[in-house]
């Protein structure tokens, strides 16, 4: 499915304005993904590959695709909150896409620090009862960021040869929920030459997700 051109737009949020980039998908939308980027400080916008790659899978399956850069990333305005600003800044956009596409099922997506944040928003959104209908959360920066605990609809996407985020730890992270993590053999924290395989795996976990088993 091809996407439809990104829209660009500006969303006040606590601590100022928010650059935000959607693509719109052609046909009724399934829901709506909101997609975070890897840590600001290390250079992470809503340009990173893999968010690109993550906002490719879901509009391929119908989901229109939000991306956001943090506050003090790219045009965002404010100061990298290590996550606590982060995940309120998600959550003021979140209306704001409500208030223009309506009352979408959501699906949080986040790569690095940027699952720690997703992982957040989703508690909150579980404390309100407006449930996720799915998480994928791509080399989850656990051991560095307390990620949060997820439900059974979650998709865990890591590299056995991870330099930044241990496997291991992930696994640790994992093993208490009985949360299933699947390994993607040879693959860095950037899934460099991987992409088109994380794609896959993506949208082959989300496919179902709303529709009859």
């Amino acid at each position: 499915m091809k996407p439809h051109a990104a829209v660009r737009l500006l969303v006040e949020g606590p601590a100022g304005t928010l650059e935000v980039v959607v693509n719109e998908v052609p046909q009724l939308a399934r829901g709506m993904a909101l997609i975070a980027h890897p840590h600001p400080l290390h250079g992470g916008t809503l340009d990173n590959k893999v968010v690109q790659t993550l906002a490719k899978s879901c509009v391929a399956l119908g989901y229109i695709a939000v991306r956001m850069n943090f506050r003090g990333a790219g045009s965002s305005a404010g100061q990298h909150d290590h996550g606590e600003g982060e995940t309120q800044d998600w959550l003021h956009v979140l209306e704001a896409m409500r208030s223009r596409y309506g009352g979408l099922p959501v699906l949080l997506a986040g790569f690095s620090f940027g699952a720690y944040v997703q992982s957040r928003v989703a508690r909150v959104l579980g404390e309100r009862g407006e449930q996720p209908v799915a998480v994928v959360l791509v080399a989850p920066a656990v051991g560095r960021f307390p990620v949060e605990p997820l439900s059974a609809e979650t998709l865990v996407l890591h590299g056995d040869q991870d330099d930044v985020v241990a496997l291991t730890d992930v696994l640790a992270w994992a093993r208490p929920q009985q949360l299933p993590v699947t390994v993607l053999p040879g693959a860095g924290h950037f899934f460099h030459g991987y992409l088109p395989k994380l794609q896959q795996v993506v949208v082959r976990f989300c496919s179902p997700i709303g529709n009859p088993r």
